[in-house]
């Protein structure tokens, strides 16, 4: 039986890298994630029969679990819209998290505080990846709800902290769940016994503060980069649990994911010239930034129409569509993919460029766009597009405020100085597509709409987008 179910791990672990492998394009993203789905049921399945015989009651709870946790999970991933699917990723990884610092409490109990894992002595390093394992899994269970919240935006998407204190804070909250989580480990591998289950209880509540206001004071510009970092943590969370309870599954699998999320989350960093511990510390994006302290009034703005917009890019030699959160919220990418075919039908090059951070998770335009069926080869990442604005007739901005604000290379005083922006502001003529002049989710005022050469076309994407397409048909 031993043979059976190592074997079936194996087969697991490798649906899972080779499912991973399918995630590197939008092309073949849907089957990745169908792979790597059949590579968990096996993964269940043997850790099913693993159990059968040694407890039918835990076979019970399992598939209980399983039952529930599918009426939970497939409808709201159905349901959800695009404009949503920041927040459920946040919640699903949070979940994850949250099941893991579960975990370790449920063996700290199980084993009488870690004296007595599973009829066996404890081991130091079972003792060590499961407190691990409660930490790290509380504080991205927390963090996940707080980006979540913001996500959602039923908490405001600028930073809330408690000023010059709140890193000393953050500091004394993970000190204090560490010493607690090495008193637990000492005197669970001493002859002193058990600690109380209450010293548990505060390791899990002191990493689930720490998880709190480590995110609260993210701003909403960084967002992206902390969904990535939390399923890094999510993953080796989960690797710590199973290297706790011996099970290969949940160390590969929690492997992957951390390895993944880790890789991500510095690609994504330096993407925003910026380093993970700076994020970390929070306050970014916390204000409109001194452009929009001086005074609107003083700006002037160019409005352009829908039959305006369509002259311009029916009559361009190239023109670089540049998708934001707008686009999402809109549901338009459909009809700028129709919007595209017509221009290009009338001999015009178009491109899309995405910036890494764009929108609010890594890849949300590019899975936005493939949803359209946008050619991949069309989707141009920021360095490879940034130096072809400067040759560009019209770029078409949809949505996007911070990925495109110039004040990144210019403003040294910006909050976003030195973050790697799209350079829109170097086209011939820019269109910015909005509903309004409101700054974008890090809440910082944008030079752009005040250039010369930009004009801002007003209104819900999708409906003006619709309306370009009835005028390049009148052309």
């Amino acid at each position: 039986m031993t043979y059976l179910v190592n074997g079936l791990y194996i087969v697991a672990f490798a649906l899972f890298i080779y499912g991973l492998m399918g995630l590197t394009g939008p092309k073949t993203a849907v089957r990745g994630n169908q792979i790597a789905a059949v590579g968990m049921l096996v993964a269940v399945v043997a850790t099913l029969i693993s159990i059968r015989d040694a407890d039918s009651a835990n076979w019970i709870i399992v598939v209980v679990g399983l039952v529930v946790g599918i009426a939970l999970g497939v409808p709201p991933a159905l349901r959800t819209k695009m404009t949503a699917m920041p927040q459920l990723v946040a919640l699903f990884n949070g979940v994850g998290g949250g099941t893991v610092a579960l975990i370790a409490w449920s063996e700290f109990l199980d084993s009488s505080g870690f004296t007595n894992f599973h009829g066996e002595q404890p081991v130091a390093h079972i003792v060590v990846a499961s407190l691990f394992a409660a930490i790290i899994g509380s504080v991205s269970f927390w963090g996940s709800v707080i980006a979540f919240l913001k996500l959602q935006e039923t908490l405001p998407g600028k930073p809330i902290g408690i000023g010059r204190l709140q890193q000393p804070l953050n500091g004394l909250l993970l000190v204090g769940a560490v010493v607690l989580a090495v008193v637990i480990g000492v005197k669970a591998i001493s002859p002193e016994g058990a600690t109380s289950q209450w010293w548990m209880v505060g390791v899990l509540v002191l990493a689930g503060v720490l998880g709190l206001m480590v995110v609260l004071p993210i701003g909403g510009a960084d967002m992206p980069v902390v969904i990535s970092l939390l399923n890094a943590l999510t993953g080796l969370s989960a690797a710590a649990a199973g290297l706790a309870l011996d099970n290969q599954a949940m160390i590969v699998a929690g492997m992957i994911v951390g390895a993944s999320g880790s890789i991500l989350t510095n690609l994504m960093a330096k993407a925003m010239n910026r380093s993970i511990p700076a994020i970390v510390a929070g306050g970014f994006g916390g204000g409109a930034g001194p452009a929009a302290a001086a005074g609107d009034e003083n700006r002037t703005v160019t409005s352009t129409s829908a039959a305006d917009a369509a002259i311009q890019m029916a009559y361009a030699n190239q023109v670089i569509i540049v998708p934001g959160y707008g686009l999402a919220v809109a549901q338009a990418q459909h009809s700028v993919k129709d919007m595209a075919k017509l221009l290009e039908s009338k001999g015009v090059t178009v491109k899309y460029a995405i910036h890494p951070v764009a929108g609010r998770m890594p890849g949300h335009m590019n899975v936005l766009l493939a949803e359209a069926d946008v050619e991949y080869d069309a989707m141009k990442e920021m360095d490879d597009i940034n130096d072809e604005f400067a040759r560009t007739d019209v770029t078409l901005v949809i949505g996007a405020n911070d990925v495109t604000n110039p004040a990144a290379r210019e403003d040294p005083s910006s909050p976003i100085y030195g973050m790697p922006v799209l350079n829109v502001d170097q086209s011939k003529s820019v269109i910015v597509l909005k509903r309004s002049m409101s700054s974008g989710f890090a809440g910082i005022d944008n030079p752009l709409f005040y250039a010369p050469n930009t004009s801002m076309l007003f209104g819900d994407a999708k409906k003006m987008v619709g309306e370009v397409i009835e005028e390049l048909k009148a052309l």
